[in-house]
């Protein structure tokens, strides 16, 4: 076991060096390594370079025999095939028995979103004379004019906002950094926080920090201080739909599409590396499409 403790601290490392990694992703990485570490023990495996495409196969059976759906199967097949790549770029092992493994694609999810009307309801509950009502109006404001991810918008500094031509800098995944427009509703409401709430808010803390958003003592809003704030904003609407803070995301990207803007420009918006996951967010703007070829083609109907 320790032999698979050494290569998989190695492979993390290497995650987070050189592929600058998020700690999530590292997580999920390491959890699906154990996973296979587990397995191997059973089988009496001691070597990586022991498993071959008949004991790949066997581990498969075994993840399905654990109901496990198909996309979780392919997460940790992933994760396997890209650990197994790293063992032969350093040395360890001679080849990659997960690279023919081919897997069922998995159907992706049609994303949520909320219509205006839901929104609308969640922009009006909020108490702005109040420090902590004003913040949350500018999470909300923040979260729809722009599809950030909650962990860019948690990571948002005071200096990465520039009201004079109305534009944010972002921190993505792997570092990488946009910059990323917001309109008049998101701008009043972040200078109302910033300027009044935000500085009795951060008279409670012990420390400065500048970072935008922070809680009731002062410090900056974590994660799940986030989706905290929004199970409460959406319990004063009384809103029958679960909303969590990525819906907000899939609602920015839905009524961008809608309203018509082009795929890449979404995609650059969301700092979406590959234009097939932005393309995820085209099913639900059929009916919108319809719509708008029925009234425009010539020969689409007999008007």
């Amino acid at each position: 076991m320790n032999h698979y403790k050494e290569l998989s601290e190695a492979f993390t490392e290497y995650l987070r060096l050189e592929k600058n990694a998020s700690p999530y992703t590292v997580k999920y990485y390491k959890d699906d390594l154990e996973t296979f570490f587990v397995f191997l023990n059973k089988e009496h495996i001691d070597r990586l370079e022991k498993v071959d495409f008949q004991i790949v196969r066997l581990f498969l059976t075994t993840l399905y025999n654990q109901k496990l759906s198909r996309r979780s199967v392919s997460r940790k097949i992933s994760s396997l095939r890209t650990f197994y790549r790293f063992l032969e770029r350093t040395g360890k092992v001679d080849g990659n028995p997960f690279i023919h493994l081919t897997l069922p694609k998995a159907a992706k999810p049609i994303p949520g979103f909320l219509y205006m009307e839901e929104l609308e309801k969640l922009f009006e509950v909020n108490d702005l004379s109040d420090p902590v009502g004003q913040r949350n109006q500018a999470i909300i404001e923040t979260l729809y004019a722009t599809g950030v991810r909650v962990s860019e918008c948690q990571g948002l500094l005071l200096e990465d906002i520039d009201f004079t031509i109305g534009t944010m800098l972002i921190r993505g995944k792997g570092r990488k950094e946009r910059y990323i427009p917001f309109g008049r509703f998101a701008e009043d409401s972040l200078q109302t926080y910033i300027n009044d709430g935000r500085e009795k808010l951060l008279a409670k803390g012990k420390t400065s920090t500048n970072s935008v958003f922070l809680n009731a003592r002062g410090n900056p809003l974590t994660a799940r201080g986030f989706r905290l704030v929004l199970n409460k904003i959406v319990e004063k609407a009384a809103l029958t739909v679960h909303v969590h803070p990525h819906k907000l995301r899939h609602t920015f990207a839905t009524h961008m599409l809608n309203e018509g803007a082009d795929l890449r420009t979404v995609q650059e918006l969301l700092g979406h590396e590959n234009l097939s996951s932005t393309q995820v967010y085209t099913h639900v703007t059929k009916d919108r499409l319809r719509s708008v070829y029925m009234n425009s083609h010539p020969r689409a109907s007999d008007k």
